[in-house]
């Protein structure tokens, strides 16, 4: 970042957010509105590090799961559609990806978000596939399951000994992540706000490692979304996440588990 010009840095956020949100940008009438513009659109949005296609999806997430503004949830969901950073049904399958990992709750706010923005622009409906459209074997089910956990996660998943696990092993990686409207590292991106929201520091450790582990995610793009992440969650969280992501980074590099 090399504007040193308070007028230069200002021109640059209102120029981004512009771009971002799809919409004209506002001035800024409160301290708070300006550091919209000359930090979080000025300084972060313009960073390298992360491409624009991840730090929509970190952004939309974040924007669901952290009390922003369902304004602002849509104008992320509309920068994301004008810029052709993503799809209707890519935001379909975000929406649901959200879901699993911030409740249904969390993701019910951003598909209804995307559903605004689609009414207001006049887009036809997203063309997604259902779920299941026909019946299962519930052992290749379960196989499908345990598979893809061990792609996604880099590590093989225990025994389904619970209702709990059962469903993270059926649906969340059975059905969800073997679906593909929407590209693994994509879905990486949703699952970290989501994990990173929830606390849980197996869920965080393990998922942050897998991300890079996997090569969906590189250090360089980690150390970014924590930036961008902490601009909708705040500095005290994404401080617990840097920490991690650096711990992790070693672990990877040196091939050890994430609980290793």
């Amino acid at each position: 970042m090399t504007r040193l010009d308070p007028a230069a840095r200002s021109a640059a956020g209102l120029t981004t957010q512009a771009e971002v949100t799809g919409r004209e940008a506002p001035a800024p009438t409160t301290l708070l509105e300006e550091s919209w513009r000359d930090f979080v659109f000025a300084e972060v949005w313009t960073r390298p590090g992360l491409p624009r296609r991840a730090r929509f999806l970190v952004a939309m997430a974040s924007a669901a799961t952290c009390g922003l503004a369902d304004g602002q949830v849509e104008d992320f969901v509309r920068g994301a559609l004008a810029t052709g950073a993503l799809t209707l049904a890519e935001l379909r399958e975000a929406g649901l990806h959200l879901a699993v990992y911030s409740g249904w709750g969390n993701g019910g706010r951003l598909d209804r978000a995307v559903t605004r923005v689609a009414e207001a622009l006049g887009l036809p409906p997203a063309d997604v596939p259902p779920i299941r459209a026909e019946p299962w074997d519930a052992q290749e089910r379960n196989d499908q399951g345990h598979a893809e956990f061990a792609k996604v996660m880099t590590f093989p998943p225990g025994p389904p000994n619970s209702p709990y696990l059962v469903g993270i092993n059926t649906f969340v990686f059975g059905e969800m992540w073997r679906r593909r409207g929407l590209d693994e590292p994509s879905r990486r991106w949703i699952t970290l706000v989501g994990v990173c929201e929830s606390g849980a520091d197996i869920p965080i450790r393990s998922h942050i490692h897998a991300a890079m582990a996997s090569g969906n995610c590189q250090p360089e793009e980690m150390l970014e979304f924590v930036l961008q992440y902490g601009t909708h969650a705040g500095w005290p969280k994404a401080s617990r996440i840097n920490a991690v992501v650096i711990e992790m980074i070693a672990k990877v590099e040196k091939g050890l588990p994430w609980n290793g």
